[in-house]
Parts: C-alpha cells; structure tokens; sequence
C-alpha cells in the first residue's frame, strides 16, 4: 500500500470499480437486448447528439470515448455499415474527418434513450440518497479537475 493511504480508501477504490463493472454490464446486457446496441454505440450517438449539427472530428470523438484513433476508426467503420453515422472530409484541411449521426442514428437514440434512462434509474439512481448527488458531484469534480490539470 501507498504511504498515506489507508486500507478503507484502497476498500472505497475497490468498491468504485465493483459498481461500475457491474452497472455497466448490466446496462449493456439490456440495451443489447432491447436494441441489438451496444453501449459503446450509445455513448457515440449520445455524443453526436449533443454537437452542432450532430458531427464531431474523429479525434475529438476518439478523446471523449477514451479509445484510441485505430479504435474508434473499426468502431465508426461498424456504425457506419449499420448506417448510423457517415464520414465527411473537411473541405478545408484533408487530414480531418468527422463523424456524423445520420437520421437512422438518430432514430436507433430515440428508440433506445427511455429504455436506457429506465436502467440508470434501476441499476443507479434508487440507491442514491438525499445529499449524495452533491457529494458524488463534488468528489467526481475535485478528481478530474485533479486528473486534467496533471
């Protein structure tokens, strides 16, 4: 163990990655099974949906989903068969590409957002308490806001 960590903080670590191993699997598992998407999927149209005109540089994409550039590349080529996002080149600099959500995209979001919120709700939110949210907020914020300055 570190020098000045004790054994409830190092516990408090484990039990963080206990509950985001098994609220993700258990978020993947239905919206795989009531959409046929993965959760990964999700989180690209989400992202897209959130933009101007529901496009983003690949590099940009790849950053917030924290993969790599080859990464997102197959995972974007997978969407883009299944024809929930097309490429575009930027008519100004030719080493840009950008990823945009398409209306089948948007329509696979629409269809698959209540179920998704239904689940946060299950496997999340009933177990948060009156005060935790501002706990968790504030706690989440002080370690990125860590993290980001380094």
């Amino acid at each position: 163990m570190v020098a000045g960590t004790s054994q409830e903080q190092v516990s408090a670590w484990r039990s963080f990655l206990e509950v985001h191993s098994a609220v993700i699997k258990a978020l993947e598992k239905e919206l795989m099974e009531d959409q046929g998407m993965s959760l990964t999927w999700y989180d690209v149209l989400t992202l897209l949906s959130e933009v101007d005109g529901a496009r983003m540089q690949h590099q940009a994409l790849a950053e917030s989903l924290l993969l790599s550039r080859s990464g997102v590349t197959r995972l974007v080529d997978r969407m883009a068969e299944a024809g929930l996002v097309s490429r575009e080149s930027s008519p100004e600099d030719r080493r840009v590409s950008y990823v945009v959500m398409t209306p089948q995209g948007r329509d696979a979001l629409d269809r698959a957002s209540p179920g998704h919120m239904r689940g946060i709700a299950q496997h999340f939110v009933q177990y948060l308490e009156a005060g935790d949210v501002t706990i968790l907020q504030g706690f989440f914020s002080r370690v990125l806001d860590g993290e980001s300055g380094k």
